[in-house]
């Protein structure tokens, strides 16, 4: 376990507002690479992947809260989980627990929580705020890539029956699929994962960076804007809102978003 001084920030994300990310490394250990690995190497708060893949939890995260909360209360639209970690780590129970009660405190504040998980969604945060929005990142249906690129989370199908199970229960939901593969890494059939999560209110899309392979695909711009006019149509279609990353969509200027 590791303390700190502060928790609650402003993220500089496109899609986001005020961020919490209490649990250092992840226990997921994605290759693609991951860029959250990246840059805690980078700046010293981990020496290897093998110490990222064993997560610490921020022992003072519900204390930190407790003074900041009051600070930042009027400012905050919602707070996400997490940008540089993973909120419900697979088979991590003591990350969950204290997930859950990070989500369970900030709604008792009146604040609103937006949380994205390569794991299961617990069915108890059903019973918190119903302003929450829960999603689930899902790159593909492939059990053999998943376990290459994002060996230790949960199988995709797993991941889809807790987000429905959420949706059903009258939340809004949401998937990134996000950082999505070029063929020369998996061939597989876009529609097929679009039609598995039809039921959501929103879908973020974005391509794979700091890939040797992606930058090998000669015809990756043409095929990334493909994808994305893909999404729009099909959430045109399916009166589904969406958001193409920036560098994603080339042939437009602007992020898109609906």
């Amino acid at each position: 376990m590791i303390t700190r001084k502060t928790l609650l920030y402003k993220t500089g994300v496109e899609y986001g507002d005020y961020t919490i990310n209490h649990i250092q490394g992840c226990s997921h250990g994605c290759k693609y690479p991951c860029y959250a690995f990246l840059m805690a190497k980078r700046f010293g708060k981990v020496k290897n992947y093998e110490e990222w893949i064993r997560p610490e939890i921020v022992s003072n995260t519900l204390e930190l809260l407790d003074e900041e909360i009051p600070k930042f209360k009027n400012k905050i639209k919602f707070v996400h989980l997490c940008f540089s970690t993973d909120p419900f780590m697979y088979n991590q129970k003591k990350v969950m627990d204290l997930s859950f009660q990070v989500v369970e405190k900030l709604n008792k504040n009146n604040i609103k929580c937006t949380v994205l998980t390569k794991g299961i969604l617990p069915e108890a945060l059903s019973e918190l705020s119903e302003e929450n929005e829960y999603g689930i990142t899902l790159i593909s249906l492939n059990e053999i890539f998943r376990l290459k690129y994002e060996p230790f989370s949960a199988p995709y199908l797993k991941r889809i029956e807790s987000l429905y199970h959420l949706h059903r229960k009258g939340f809004k939901t949401w998937v990134s699929i996000e950082p999505y593969p070029t063929p020369n890494i998996l061939v597989q059939d876009f529609k097929k994962i679009l039609e598995s999560i039809s039921f959501v209110n929103k879908i973020i899309f974005g391509k794979l960076n700091y890939n040797a392979m992606v930058t090998k695909y000669m015809d990756r711009i043409n095929y990334y804007n493909k994808l994305s006019d893909q999404i729009i149509n099909f959430c045109l279609d399916h009166e589904i809102n969406y958001h193409i990353k920036n560098g994603t969509l080339i042939k437009k200027k602007l992020t898109l978003s609906r």
